[in-house]
């Protein structure tokens, strides 16, 4: 691993590829991801801040060795395709540079992952490149790798959609899904490098934080996405930040429309996921440990014969599949790699 890890592993003709916001957490872990690829070739990093030095200098555990730069896209040479991860609003113009040169973009951040453009404005505020939405394709691999194959832009899914939609895709596209409450719990490497009050360790450590109460902006994502399943509904989400690193666990009450017992919940998980290599169904509740460092989504459901609901807890972790390894899993996809290249 510490051989491939200082020299590239990619082979000769491999797509070229960039990674634009490599300091984040998330482009950090991407960078390291595609410089260990066997079917990409790294080309540069760049980052807003840290220019001028080296990955593995702010991230000694990736042992990536290049200079991060700073982002000219007309200075490039030819790319065939880019990571962005920059925070919404400032990802959407490089974004639009990029495909001007002809690269295709997975996009970390929530610019295109909103089909509604009202919705977007409605969360986020006045979109910065509102004629390139047609190009978008949501990248949640398991449901849409058909368009993702031959996407232009990929809008990565957030982290918490990914754990949620994976979660209650079998029961949204069963039509059951009469009302929904979901609460979920991330580590605090998912608000980023950048640290305010509430993520300074003083406040996370020994302590469970909710945030953007009754307000959280991937509440419309989710509801998007189910609703394209077949379960056109509001739906309660609440996140929490726990003392962890990373990892996610998304908690969903369902209230169904009809009864639905054990075996036919077993059946719709099995029908959906059997094949997914990176969904996996469990007989047991799963924890965040279960999925440390993975592309691995574990699902686990449970019809609740007291109260007539459904339970499903979805276990991710928020910085791999949530983000950064999902991304090389839509790259994948889209350059005809086999999907769990680089990720095993």
């Amino acid at each position: 691993m510490a051989d491939q890890a200082r020299t590239q592993a990619f082979a000769p003709g491999s797509p070229r590829v960039v990674v634009a916001g490599a300091t984040g957490f998330a482009g950090a872990l991407a960078a390291e991801l595609l410089w260990r690829h066997p079917g990409f070739e790294l080309t540069h990093i760049f980052g807003r801040s840290d220019v001028g030095r080296t990955l593995n200098d702010v991230y000694p555990r990736y042992r990536v060795p290049m200079m991060l730069g700073e982002l000219d896209v007309d200075a490039l040479g030819a790319i065939e395709a880019a990571v962005v991860a920059y925070p919404h609003a400032a990802a959407a113009p490089t974004v639009a540079a990029l495909r001007a040169r002809g690269a295709r973009v997975v996009d970390l951040s929530a610019d295109f992952r909103l089909t509604s453009l009202e919705a977007y404005e409605q969360w986020y505020g006045i979109h910065p490149q509102p004629e390139l939405r047609h190009e978008a394709v949501y990248g949640l691999t398991e449901l849409h790798r058909d368009r993702i194959a031959n996407a232009t832009i990929v809008a990565n899914p957030g982290c918490y959609p990914t754990a949620a939609v994976l979660a209650l895709a079998p029961l949204a596209r069963a039509g059951v899904i009469g009302d929904l409450v979901i609460d979920a719990k991330q580590g605090i490497s998912g608000a980023g490098r950048s640290y305010d009050d509430t993520t300074h360790l003083s406040m996370a450590g020994e302590n469970i934080l909710p945030y953007k109460v009754a307000a959280h902006r991937h509440t419309p994502e989710i509801e998007e996405q189910l609703g394209r399943l077949g379960a056109a509904l509001a739906v309660q989400f609440q996140a929490h930040l726990v003392p962890l690193d990373q990892g996610e666990l998304a908690s969903c009450y369902v209230t169904p429309t009809r009864a639905v017992g054990a075996e036919e919940l077993r059946a719709l998980y099995a029908d959906a996921y059997t094949h997914e290599p990176f969904v996996e169904v469990v007989d047991v509740p799963p924890g965040t440990r279960d999925v440390l460092a993975t592309n691995i989504c574990r699902v686990f459901a449970a019809a609740d014969a007291h109260t007539g609901k459904i339970v499903v807890l979805s276990a991710i972790d928020n910085l791999w599949k949530g983000t950064s390894s999902q991304a090389i899993q839509n790259l994948n996809v889209m350059f005809g790699h086999a999907e769990d290249a680089g990720l095993r």
